[in-house]
């Protein structure tokens, strides 16, 4: 199974979770940006939450699929829709072979997240499938789609193989060929995407250094996500932060989500591609939570930044796995259902 690239979009990669176990290395984890959006996606047709995804940024690409295929479409709202029909997000759609999906107008947000039944087949690369444009690794020869690209398609779950059957024989007689579920991962359950998102951060002990006066800036007045911003680093542009004295420090590990401080005050929250060290001051930690959040702000955005405690990151993080678990059954009861009805 496949289907063609016709128009690749601005930047659209193939990721997964990431590229783990290789700091040592230099290599970075990567993967997917929005990391929730991502995992979603891939329950509502069945794969496992590592299958490899297509992540498509601002505009999506435009993609022929050879045979009937089960998508979803996850993150940002990209107007998806299949000869001329809108196409609904965060369900199970049926679409049906030869069809073409394209993208409009970005709606909202900024990364969209398409899984197919059975992943995305690339070669696993250090135990990913990520691209990672830096180092030229991992999905299609380490770079963006490009018009022309044949993607490969895995093995369907049985759940979605059996969909897939039965929406392939009832569309024989059905005009409308491109089918969804009734039911869908709510809005409700979605992290906090909004126009003008609030990122909690988990202070770090250089906090200390800056002002007192700066940090109050930094905590209360909103900043904008630069148009200097990517899938390495997102630069915000506001309030100054001023440390007390000059300070000499050595490089130490950083993550996704780290908030450095370089010598012009503007600070970078380091994302999915973020280099393994770091010499500038570290501010915190932005909450695990907040991240696919952060992931889904354009060049633009207003940000307000919120202190909390290291606990309080711990119980948020604990409670969304508590609620996608919870969805993850369900979604398995529903195709179970279906299944059983099949027959």
């Amino acid at each position: 199974m496949s289907m063609e690239v016709i128009r690749s979009g601005l930047l659209s990669t193939v990721q997964d979770e990431g590229r783990f176990g290789q700091r040592r290395y230099g290599i970075h984890p990567g993967g997917a940006m929005d990391t929730f959006a991502a995992r979603v996606s891939n329950m509502l047709v069945g794969n496992t939450r590592n299958a490899a995804v297509i992540e498509m940024t601002m505009t999506g690409s435009e993609l022929r699929f050879e045979e009937d295929q089960l998508i979803s479409l996850c993150g940002a709202d990209l107007s998806a829709m299949v000869d001329d029909i809108d196409i609904p997000m965060w369900r199970p759609i049926v679409i049906p072979a030869r069809a073409v999906l394209r993208f409009g107008r970005c709606r909202s947000g900024l990364r969209t997240y398409m899984a197919v039944a059975g992943g995305i087949d690339v070669p696993v690369i250090m135990g990913s499938r990520s691209t990672d444009l830096k180092t030229g690794i991992g999905g299609i020869n380490g770079r963006a789609l490009r018009d022309g690209d044949k993607l490969s398609i895995g093995n369907p779950s049985t759940e979605a193989s059996m969909i897939l059957d039965f929406w392939g024989t009832k569309r024989k007689s059905d005009v409308h060929h491109v089918k969804a579920t009734a039911w869908y991962f709510s809005s409700n359950e979605w992290p906090g995407y909004h126009a003008e998102p609030v990122i909690r951060i988990v202070p770090g002990i250089e906090d200390r250094g800056f002002t007192e006066e700066s940090l109050r800036k930094f905590y209360e007045d909103p900043y904008l996500v630069s148009p200097q911003s990517d899938r390495m680093g997102y630069r915000m542009q506001g309030a100054v932060l001023e440390r007390k004295q000059g300070q000499n420090r050595l490089s130490e590990a950083v993550t996704y989500g780290t908030v450095q401080i370089p010598a012009d005050g503007q600070p970078i929250i380091l994302m999915a591609d973020h280099q393994t060290i770091g010499g500038y001051p570290v501010l915190g930690q932005v909450a695990k939570v907040d991240l696919p959040i952060l992931a889904q702000a354009r060049p633009g955005t207003r940000v307000t930044f919120k202190r909390i405690k290291s606990r309080e990151a711990e119980i948020l993080w604990l409670e969304q796995e508590k609620h996608l678990r919870l969805a993850e059954n369900f979604i398995r009861s529903r195709m179970a259902a279906g299944m059983e009805e099949l027959r």
